[in-house]
C-alpha cells in the first residue's frame, strides 16, 4: 500500500487526494464534452463542476466528523484547520456518501439559479460521477481505508502494518471492497453511456439509472465491509444496518421512484402535444 506518495516532512502527498484530484479533472472534462451535445454551456459546467467539487469536499467531511467526534475531542480545530494539532498539513477523514448527498443537492441549487433543467443537467453529470468515485476507490485501497471482512477467497488481501486496515485487522486477509467498488462503478459508468445511445427516451432516465444500479451495488458491498460502531444507524440483535447501507437503500428506492414518474411523465407530455 501507498497511502503517501511523496513525503516532504510536514506536506504529504497522499494517494487519496491525487486520485480525488484526478477524479474530478476527468469527470469534468468528459461532463464538459457531454454537456455540449445536451445544448449546455461549457461554462456552466465549468461553475457547476467547481461548486461540487467544494461541496463534496465538505459534504464528505461534515458526515466523517458527525461519525467521528470523538477522534476530535480535545482538538476540535482539528475538524477543519488545515494545520493539524500534530504538526501535519492537511485534512484526512472523508465520507464518500456525504460527498455524493451534498454535491448532488448543490448541482440541483445551482442549476435552478441558472435556469438549466435539472434533469437534463445530473443526465449530464451521472457518468462523471460514476467514474470519479470508481477513481476515489482506488485512492482508499492504497490508503487502507474502507476495507472488508475476513475472508478466505483467494483475492482477499493483507494489508501492511502503518494503516488503518492493519491495525484492526492485523495480518488477516480481507475482502478487498475498495476494490469491488472501482468495479462496479466502472460498469456503471459504461452502463450509463450504452444505456444512452440505445434506450435515452426522456429526462432523468440516466440520472434515475444510476440512483438504481448504485444504490443496489453498494448496499451489497457494505455488507462485506468492516464497520465502525459508530456507522451502524439501526442496530437488532443479529445485525445492523449502517448510514451508508441506509442511504444506498434510499437511492435504490429514489432510482425505482424517479425512472417510472419521469417516465410516465414523458409519455403524457408526448401525447399532449401531438
Amino acid at each position: 500500500m501507498y497511502p503517501i506518495l511523496i513525503d516532504f516532512g510536514l506536506f504529504k502527498l497522499h494517494t487519496y487526494g491525487l486520485t480525488m484530484f484526478l477524479a474530478f479533472a476527468i469527470g469534468i472534462i468528459i461532463a464538459a464534452k457531454r454537456g455540449k451535445k445536451r445544448g449546455i454551456a461549457d461554462n456552466v459546467i465549468l461553475d457547476i463542476s467547481t461548486a461540487t467539487i467544494i461541496s463534496g469536499i465538505l459534504g464528505g467531511r461534515i458526515l466523517y466528523i458527525i461519525t467521528h467526534l470523538e477522534e476530535f475531542r480535545g482538538h476540535w480545530l482539528d475538524m477543519i484547520s488545515p494545520i493539524q494539532s500534530d504538526g501535519t498539513i492537511g485534512i484526512a477523514g472523508l465520507v464518500l456518501l456525504g460527498g455524493v448527498i451534498l454535491a448532488i443537492a448543490t448541482i440541483i441549487f445551482i442549476a435552478w439559479l441558472k435556469s438549466v433543467p435539472i434533469l437534463k443537467l445530473l443526465d449530464v453529470l451521472a457518468p462523471s460521477l460514476a467514474l470519479g468515485i470508481a477513481i476515489g476507490r482506488i485512492g482508499c485501497f492504497f490508503n487502507g481505508c474502507c476495507f472488508g471482512l475476513p475472508t478466505d477467497l483467494p483475492w482477499g488481501v493483507v494489508f501492511p502494518e502503518g494503516c488503518l486496515a492493519y491495525s484492526v485487522m492485523g495480518e488477516t486477509r480481507l475482502h478487498p471492497t475498495q476494490l469491488y467498488a472501482v468495479l462496479y462503478n466502472l460498469f456503471l459508468f459504461v452502463l450509463l453511456l450504452l444505456s444512452e445511445k440505445r434506450f435515452y427516451r426522456f429526462d432523468g432516465f440516466t440520472t434515475f439509472l444510476f440512483f438504481f444500479v448504485y444504490g443496489f451495488f453498494r448496499f451489497l458491498n457494505e455488507t462485506l465491509r468492516w464497520q465502525e460502531e459508530s456507522m451502524r444507524l439501526i442496530v437488532w440483535k443479529n445485525g445492523f444496518l449502517t448510514i451508508s447501507q441506509v442511504v444506498s437503500l434510499g437511492m435504490f428506492v429514489l432510482g425505482i421512484i424517479g425512472f417510472i414518474v419521469t417516465r410516465r411523465y414523458s409519455i403524457s407530455h408526448k401525447r399532449s402535444t401531438t
